[in-house]
């Protein structure tokens, strides 16, 4: 057997190369790469440094300290990175620092660190320089090691291999198999060029952005696979950089089930390693929550060592609503839930640990990674961990690859263009021709600017050369076709030109993005090429129904028309209503069907808030009232106490909210908390205060709750009256129920008052204000369960009272029977309207704050400017609820 070593460069061309040796049935052949060929020479497990080895000993070197220049920026998140890069160029051009007489000091700590990194390293692993010269060193072995060396399609070899290639042309036979482009002229072996294919006329094609290049490159593969004008293993996709399309070849290929080799690797955070990985730095970077934590525990309970017996309801118990940002409140939470558990299952003595460590933060990295992660994820987490601080693991894992597991022998690949130079296919497609990236700008090295050291001697081989040189040798190569395409913007909406490499007169065909293509790559994109066959699909039908009816100055069905007595819609009106429900029943009707028929509900801001949005901190000021009047009844009795005693128990109540709050909803961070606690204390001692004079005995109840059905409140004591008692809208066939703000009941039972609090700004008229258009219900509806619940048919009086701004405005109903009455008319009419089918909506739906508002076209003004007048007429005499007092 004639042993002989074959040198490629690259990924592509390393797997390449060894499929056609398999398939040739060639022996005695080894593939290398040039760091591999002198590994081998070597001898004595000797390996080239890789960025495993590198980056622990730059980290090392680095931590040592003592520069001149660079010790302010040494402990900097990309340090490591820049350390390895400004080597790497020392090494591959075989420069030895100090340069000549230069005592530059920046060279110098440059200098020192080059020794540091080559001391730290591991027994047996060499930098590139030292690892040829203990090639060279063994050069005797030559024969019997390596044979007959090859360079097969070898793009360029670095200045820092030529002393080695030369050496070994005295003692084994040396060839160079050229793919052109290239100075090969200090080469001193037999050098040959593949017989080049006649190259086919260069095509160039125009899309609307990357995401477009990427959708028209899976057609063209598509349609050259099924015309058989080509196999997958002869199609290639390429850029200088690969960055911008890759997330869009990962999602767009695997749904159209393509063969697409990712020769560079898949970002680690598209596998489910990765999610585990990027769910544990999200909580080790932004802290405790209990949204994130549930993340990290659904991918690590059971299989990781300090979740192993983590039961899969570990969760039961806790508020869904709560943040718990603190790992306090987390352990406050856990007791709390514990003690609600039915099932006798205590998780905590496996969680606290955990949480602990995890309220670290970053500091906890390599530790969490042991104890959270499986064997698969820890490779990742050590490698992101590797490569940069741990305060920097947000952007280290995006950088982290995987293999994709295809086989670029039986695929088409996706690669960068450096890669595919040097294994060059038939049918290729270039993406990203514009000045930006063909070629690239070379950049200043950041630790060894021109100034220091010229660009010339640090990187003799830049990369717009490099990506120069590879325009060439792949369009060379491209014998079945080449197709040069670009985007006419960038990601951002950046207009951009074409690349100087383009050739000078080349036709450019426009893509649209909405175009019919001639060849679809996925199902969506054959239902795009055929409109008859889309027109089919349900799914589309009705999205196409829907935009075709939102721009028709007519009601329809996507408007909120319904078929009369829809029983969905008739069930929600015949259930409890409450203040909230009803306002959206006369002032929305179509939220009110998608919220109470349908049962939509808007999703809820992870993120810790910087304040309380106004519901919130009105639902803070009632919870401190309620709390603060329990505290003072029975004894010695709201309307007795005197104003040190109300203060004192607001403080209370104020210390057990700042407790018991943020384990039960999201809450700002804590000085900010503290002074919404505040705020929300001074309006409450407002309320409190407002009435200096009681009659004698008077009783006060804050949040009584009235209507309900639930067994806990109906397990309450010391009430005025029965809170699962019904309260009907009189008139009407109605039931509706809710909490009074306050109630105050005189000893004897024959007055009473109800007071319904507003701690937002005062609005105009407020004087006037009865039911507010439908906005204003809680008033009315509170006196209505008064007059109904208190026995002996006592006189009611109805207040709204402003505590924002300065003193406490107090407004009372002037009229309660009228208001009553109107309400039942309102409601009545609300309940035909709903009956009849024109669930429409109404003027609540053009707030920015309604919630249903991603449920409407996304130009809401637009949309209600064509619908004005049908809606107009649609709603007809039910309109003048919106303009009652």
């Amino acid at each position: 057997m004639n042993r002989r070593t074959v040198v490629v460069e690259g990924p592509l061309a390393f797997r390449m190369r060894r499929i056609a040796a398999a398939r040739r049935g060639e022996t005695g052949v080894q593939i290398l790469t040039m760091p591999q060929l002198a590994a081998r020479l070597a001898g004595a497990f000797t390996q080239p440094a890789r960025s495993a080895d590198l980056d622990p000993a730059i980290r090392a070197a680095l931590e040592a300290g003592g520069f001149a220049e660079l010790e302010s920026i040494r402990q900097l998140p990309g340090m490591i990175r820049a350390v390895a890069r400004t080597l790497a160029k020392i090494w591959q051009a075989d420069l030895s620092l100090p340069i000549g007489d230069d005592r530059s000091a920046r060279l110098a700590d440059i200098a020192e660190i080059e020794q540091r990194v080559r001391a730290n390293l591991p027994r047996g692993v060499l930098t590139t320089r030292d690892l040829r010269a203990a090639a060279l060193e063994r050069l005797v072995h030559a024969p019997a090691v390596l044979g007959s060396v090859e360079l097969d399609r070898v793009v360029r070899v670095a200045p820092v291999w030529h002393p080695l290639l030369q050496a070994l042309n005295e003692t084994v036979p040396l060839s160079w198999h050229s793919p052109g482009a290239t100075d090969v002229s200090w080469f001193p072996g037999e050098i040959t060029t593949n017989q080049r294919p006649t190259a086919v006329a260069m095509e160039m094609v125009s899309c609307a952005n990357p995401a477009a290049e990427v959708v028209e490159a899976l057609r063209w593969m598509r349609e050259l696979i099924a015309s058989g004008r080509a196999r997958p293993e002869e199609i290639a996709i390429c850029a200088t950089s690969t960055g911008e399309w890759d997330e869009h070849f990962l999602a767009l290929a695997a749904d159209a089930d393509l063969p697409l080799h990712f020769s560079h690797g898949v970002l680690a955070l598209a596998s489910r390693e990765g999610q585990v990985c990027g769910a544990l730095a999200d909580v080790l970077l932004n802290g405790l929550s209990q949204d994130r934590l549930r993340r990290l525990f659904s991918h690590a309970a059971g299989r990781s060592r300090a979740l192993q017996n983590l039961p899969l309801n570990w969760a039961l118990g806790l508020q869904p609503g709560a943040a718990l940002f603190e790992l306090d409140q987390w352990l406050r939470a856990l007791d709390a839930a514990t003690r609600l558990r039915s099932d006798g299952i205590d998780p905590r003595p496996i969680l606290i640990p955990v949480l602990e460590m995890l309220a670290n933060g970053p500091a906890a990295a390599e530790q969490a990674g042991t104890m959270l992660l499986g064997t698969s994820a820890r490779v990742l987490w050590s490698e992101a961990l590797r490569r940069a601080p741990a305060e920097a693991l947000e952007f280290s894992l995006q950088e982290v690859r995987l293999p994709d597991g295809r086989d670029p022998g039986a695929c088409a690949v996706w690669c960068p263009a450096s890669h595919l130079a040097a294994a060059p296919r038939q049918w290729v497609r270039l993406l990203g021709m514009t000045t930006r990236s063909w070629p690239r700008r070379a950049a200043e090295d950041p630790l060894i600017p021109s100034h220091v050291l010229s660009r010339g001697t640090l990187d003799p081989d830049p990369v717009t050369a490099q990506d120069r040189r590879a325009f060439q040798v792949i369009t060379a190569q491209a014998s079945g076709g080449c197709i040069l395409s670009r985007s006419r913007r960038n990601a951002q909406g950046g207009l951009l030109a074409a690349s100087p490499l383009v050739p000078q007169g080349a036709r450019v065909q426009g893509l649209k993005r909405a175009r019919i293509p001639t060849h679809a790559f996925s199902e969506a994109d054959r239902l795009l090429a055929r409109p008859d066959e889309a027109a089919n699909s349900p799914a589309l039908a009705a999205a196409n129904a829907c935009w075709r009816d939102w721009g028709n100055p007519a009601i329809t069905a996507h408007d909120g028309r319904t078929r009369a007595d829809h029983p969905v819609i008739a069930r929600a009106i015949d259930e409890v209503q409450s203040a909230k429900s009803l306002r959206l029943m006369l002032r929305d009707p179509l939220a009110f069907v998608w919220r109470y028929a349908l049962g939509w509900r808007s999703v809820p801001e992870d993120d810790q808030p910087l304040t309380l949005d106004a519901r919130a901190y009105g639902d803070l000021v009632h919870e401190l009232l309620k709390r603060t009047v329990d505290t003072l009844e029975p004894s010695p009795g709201y309307s007795r106490a005197a104003r040190h005693e109300i203060e004192t128990a607001l403080a209370e109540a104020t210390t057990t909210v700042s407790a018991e709050w943020p384990l039960k909803r999201s809450v700002p961070p804590l000085l900010l908390w503290r002074h919404t606690l505040d705020a929300a204390a001074q309006l409450a001692l407002k309320a409190l205060t407002l009435d200096e004079t009681f009659q004698p005995g008077t009783r006060s109840w804050t949040e009584l709750a009235f209507g309900r059905a639930d067994e806990a409140v109906a397990a309450a004591i010391d009430l005025p009256w029965d809170p699962t008692a019904p309260v009907i809208i009189t008139g009407t066939n109605i039931r509706v129920q809710g909490s009074i703000d306050r109630l105050d009941l005189t000893a004897t039972g024959n007055a009473a008052r109800v007071s319904d609090y507003k701690t937002g700004a005062e609005p105009k008229k407020a004087d006037q204000i009865v039911l507010g258009g439908g906005a204003e219900l809680q008033r009315v509806i509170y006196a209505l369960a008064a007059r109904q619940l208190v026995p002996d048919n006592p006189r009611v009086v109805a207040r709204l009272i402003y505590l924002g701004g300065g003193e406490p405005r107090v407004y009372k109903l002037p009229d309660l029977d009228q208001a009553i009455a109107e309400i039942a008319d309102h409601v009545r009419a609300a309940g035909v309207l709903l009956r009849q089918g024109r669930a429409l909506p109404g003027p609540d739906a053009r707030e920015n704050w309604n919630d249903f508002r991603l449920a409407l076209p996304a130009s809401p003004t637009a949309y209600f400017q064509i619908k004005q007048s049908v809606l107009s007429r649609a709603f007809d005499d039910f309109a003048r609820v919106w303009s009652c007092r």
